[in-house]
């Protein structure tokens, strides 16, 4: 019922709606929605218009009444936001980080940041997320053996940072995160801007979706950054596999006997794109980048392809064109999925999913 309500937007739905698209009894729903009231997470919205009878009483959301926040772990960089209900960033904080340094300094620079962007008036924490490269094991909490970072292998940091914080710490691959925040962004239009008050019918990818009950069910979220990797949004949520290892997408191997790839194997996708960067040739970059999304789009059947990372927000619009043109050359029927930027970052989706539990949304 939260989750609906927060896909409504300040306009509200009334308790019949709510009941319609729930399915429970007009009984149950009054009783939930009293309770949620009284716990301070929903207010009325107004009156809806008259059809005849005696005018619906709408409730919405209140977001201001809990926050997350969220964090995301680069190799060289760390940024943090604090973000309410509906999802909207109230605070952020970003500065350099050494992931190479190992655990424990990086430990303390997230509970630093933690600390930057709390709430000056003690407003507490629903939950930390945490997105970090991969592998790791999200159910554990244990860091995996990330590729350059051999310290790193089998660290618990999810519990090390919740006695740390004192608080519920989720940790996630980045690239399941940016899913989370990708898939997830269509839900923040609803909510007015929180500088111009001024909200909006279509997601940042141009195309509208439903303000509730609706999103994006399928959908790959690719990052190209310091590294190269994919988040799955499958079904409606993000799909990790049976060991916390899917979508290593960086380093399906797109050119055998290529150049070497610092994961031991050669002609990487990582390797060949990252290295046309390096070359300056970001048409090239793109290209390499849109022909293993058609492997995966062949493989999964998405509906949209959303790109993000430092290295896309530098030449967004040659990314954007370079993919979908690969895919539309590849495509083999007239349905081919969209291409479009991320509509948020990956810290934007680590307290995505810190709010999850909050919304019926559990691991």
């Amino acid at each position: 019922m939260l989750d609906l309500l927060r896909g409504a937007g300040p306009a509200g739905l009334g308790r019949a709606e709510l009941a319609a698209r729930t399915g429970l009894t007009p009984q149950a729903v009054s009783k939930i929605t009293a309770r949620l009231g009284a716990d301070g997470l929903v207010a009325e919205a107004g009156r809806a218009a008259s059809t005849g009878g005696k005018p619906r009483t709408l409730l919405r959301l209140v977001p201001d009444v809990h926050h997350a926040v969220g964090v995301h772990l680069d190799r060289d960089e760390l940024r943090a936001v604090r973000v309410d209900l509906a999802g909207r960033v109230v605070a952020e904080s970003r500065g350099p980080l050494d992931f190479g340094a190992g655990p424990e300094a990086v430990v303390e620079a997230v509970v630093r940041a933690v600390a930057r962007v709390g709430d000056p008036a003690g407003l507490p924490l629903l939950g930390v997320g945490v997105a970090a490269p991969g592998p790791l094991d999200h159910r554990a909490g244990t860091m995996g053996r990330v590729t350059g970072f051999p310290s790193w292998k089998g660290f618990p940091l999810r519990g090390v940072l919740q006695g740390r914080l004192g608080l519920p710490v989720l940790l996630d691959k980045d690239t399941n995160a940016g899913a989370a925040a990708a898939a997830g962004a269509w839900l923040r239009v609803a909510w007015p801007d929180a500088d111009s008050g001024r909200g909006t019918d279509a997601a940042p990818d141009g195309y509208a979706y439903p303000l509730a009950g609706g999103g994006p069910r399928t959908c790959v979220y690719l990052h190209v950054g310091t590294g190269l990797g994919a988040g799955l949004w499958l079904g409606g949520a993000v799909y990790r596999g049976e060991r916390s290892a899917a979508g290593e997408f960086g380093h399906q191997v797109l050119l055998l006997d290529g150049p070497p790839c610092r994961c031991g194997a050669r002609g990487c996708v990582e390797a060949l794109c990252l290295g046309a960067v390096a070359r300056g040739d970001i048409p090239e970059a793109a290209r390499i980048l849109g022909e293993a999304a058609a492997n995966l789009v062949a493989l999964l059947d998405v509906d949209r392809v959303l790109l993000g990372g430092r290295v896309v927000a530098a030449a967004p619009d040659v990314f954007v064109a370079g993919v979908g043109a690969v895919l539309a050359a590849r495509a083999l029927d007239p349905g081919r999925p969209v291409v479009a930027l991320a509509g948020a970052g990956v810290a934007e989706g680590a307290a995505e999913l810190a709010l999850g539990p909050v919304f019926g949304r559990v691991g």
